[in-house]
């Protein structure tokens, strides 16, 4: 309710912010630290929830040079994409195959998922993002 709230403009998280003071809404106060100010779609509110869940330091929207936009930085080193059906279109995945080669270019490793992974199948996503951040803390992805 929060992430729609927010997104639709009906209200601030500067003022939620502001009537969660105190110890008793520690909890509470967590929760508006998963809200996406400007989220693109619900698959990236399910994917920010499951990342911040497992742990994982989250930016968002961030821009890469030569890249563009992407939907999360995890770990500073990963980036996830979160693709809804305009994504299958032919002239977006020619566009999104360029972006993915341009991401690992410029130094950052690459998953990409879709509707039914974040949807249906949370579990298997953060499996595959925790192998990566795994395999690349043990070097793997280096010379």
């Amino acid at each position: 309710m929060v992430q729609c709230a927010v997104g639709r403009g009906d209200i601030s998280l500067a003022f939620l912010r502001g009537k969660l003071r105190g110890n008793r809404n520690g909890r509470a106060r967590s929760v508006l630290d998963m809200v996406i100010p400007r989220a693109d779609s619900l698959l990236e509110v399910l994917a920010n929830t499951a990342f911040h869940r497992a742990g994982l330091r989250v930016r968002r929207h961030v821009e890469i040079p030569g890249v563009g936009e992407v939907d999360f930085l995890l770990e500073g080193i990963l980036v996830v994409e979160t693709d809804g059906e305009s994504h299958l279109q032919p002239r977006q995945v020619k566009k999104d195959r360029v972006r993915n080669n341009a991401t690992m270019v410029a130094g950052f490793l690459f998953l990409r998922f879709g509707y039914d992974f974040v949807v249906h199948h949370p579990e298997r996503m953060m499996a595959q993002v925790l192998a990566v951040l795994e395999q690349w803390r043990r070097g793997a992805f280096r010379p």
